[in-house]
């Protein structure tokens, strides 16, 4: 017994999809809170900026990616 190819690539959609979200994450926790730029002491660096900037814009592309790949599988 075999699974069916919309079934498979439904699952493998959706596991991409988890995949991605989860190493975006562990990313931004690392740059953000391991490597310590998403704080700040006495004031904001440059750094920091650069930070938020690059998360933001990554969350962005993350989102229109997969908005892009859902809308092609519906």
């Amino acid at each position: 017994m075999g699974m069916e190819d919309d079934t498979r690539g439904f699952l493998v959609l959706i596991v991409n999809t988890i995949a991605l979200v989860l190493l975006w994450m562990i990313a931004n926790v690392l740059v953000g809170i391991y490597w310590g730029y998403a704080f700040y002491a006495l004031s904001i660096t440059w750094k920091n900026i650069l930070y938020y900037i690059i998360s933001l814009a990554s969350l962005v592309l993350l989102v229109w990616y997969i908005t892009r790949k859902w809308k092609d599988w519906l």
